[in-house]
């Protein structure tokens, strides 16, 4: 089959790659009808190639038809159309009960001290093949796994694989009092859909911040205000609006690839040179993160109020103040999205009214073999691209 594989910093191939196969009784093979390419995609791209393999398959959100399962799928049928999560998860162990499904202790890399496994996310989360390929082999495929009609656009469902109920959570941990004030950082996919998210759930005036001009026009169609931050400082924007308080709740959709880090970047990129055994264990004992969009979050936000982030971080050594937000009695919520929980609240609102404008969500859809220029793009912030669907 053909996948999207990566080769290196800044190196992603589409190349001819075994096709998956039933390995364990709860696994199921899915034939892949659209697969995207994440945010965090980037990290590997880039900032986290020390993780990486030459070869590792990439991608974690992605949907299709079920071709095969093994003898312990459960319900999970040949022929059923299917979303899956991007964290593979069994749906029976403590965590899971507790509506944790990101830190299954069924699939959890206690090698790597890391949560659940991910689709296509490196050594860190259990080297697992990824879905931007026409095959995907589905572990804990009994539970791993959400059913969707038949009937409507895979770009109506898709999204569930991730952004949705990423953005569901981030909305949900910031937890905004009705009528107050909500900043978003960052107008990337995850950003933008909480701006969806939190307009239709939630009662309150919602303001985007980017600095990509591209972002900063599109989150006018969807955010009670926009602030560039190219022409204004955030801070000072939103304390005039709020009596000088601040911001009830503060979204960081940014994470560690924030601008405005200088000597962070410079140590990420200085990491990245390292042969990757080095860098490995440089990341992960003394690895930082630009911290711009969070700084910016812990000065933003009120004092009482709460900040939910979820930009991905993965600095070990990151200069946190901590005082700041002891002073100021910030609550401060985070952690990969768990896909289940939220699938319940989220599926509803998939119908022919669209009320999150999923269909229309993507910036550019394209075909598989277009992956490696869409990487390029995608992490230049260049052509106006948000969200890219590939079709295999």
């Amino acid at each position: 089959m053909r996948a999207v594989t990566w080769q290196g910093r800044r190196n992603v191939t589409v190349e001819d790659v075994p096709d998956p196969s039933i390995k364990e009784a709860t696994d199921a093979i899915i034939k892949v009808t659209s697969t995207n390419i994440c945010g965090s995609d980037l990290h590997l791209y880039e900032v986290l190639g020390a993780f990486m393999t030459p070869g590792d398959v990439l991608g974690h959100e992605a949907m299709g038809i079920v071709e095969a399962v093994g003898r312990e799928a459960r319900d999970l049928k040949v022929g059923d159309r299917v979303v899956i999560p991007f964290n593979i998860s069994c749906g029976h162990c403590f965590m899971c009960g507790h509506g944790l499904q990101s830190q299954c202790e069924t699939t959890q890399n206690r090698d790597q001290g890391t949560g659940a496994a991910l689709f296509g996310y490196s050594k860190l989360y259990g080297e697992v093949p990824g879905g931007q390929a026409e095959y995907l082999r589905v572990p804990q495929a009994q539970y791993t796994h959400i059913k969707v009609p038949h009937e409507g656009p895979d770009e109506r469902y898709v999204y569930l694989s991730d952004v949705l109920p990423t953005a569901w959570q981030a909305v949900e941990y910031a937890n905004v009092p009705k009528g107050g004030t909500l900043v978003i950082l960052g107008m990337g996919p995850i950003g933008s859909m909480a701006c969806r998210v939190a307009r239709h759930t939630k009662d309150c005036r919602v303001i985007g911040v980017d600095m990509v001009p591209d972002r900063v026009q599109r989150a006018r169609e969807m955010c009670s205000d926009v602030i560039d931050m190219n022409l204004d400082d955030p801070v000072e924007v939103v304390r005039e609006a709020t009596e000088g308080r601040g911001a009830d709740s503060v979204i960081d959709a940014v994470g560690m690839e924030a601008h405005g880090s200088p000597i962070a970047e410079a140590a990420q990129t200085a990491a990245q040179f390292l042969p990757s055994s080095v860098g490995r264990v440089v990341m992960k004992n003394a690895g930082v993160d630009r911290l711009a969009a969070f700084n910016t979050a812990i000065e933003i936000v009120r004092r009482g109020g709460t900040i939910s982030l979820s930009g991905v971080y993965g600095g070990a050594a990151d200069p946190i103040n901590m005082m700041r937000l002891f002073d100021k009695q910030i609550t401060l919520r985070m952690g990969q999205a768990n896909v289940k929980r939220w699938v319940p609240d989220i599926m509803p609102l998939l119908n022919d009214e669209d009320p999150l404008g999923t269909e229309s969500f993507a910036t550019h859809r394209l075909p598989l073999h277009a992956a490696p220029d869409a990487y390029e793009t995608f992490q230049k912030k260049a052509d106006g691209m948000v969200k890219v669907v590939l079709t295999p």
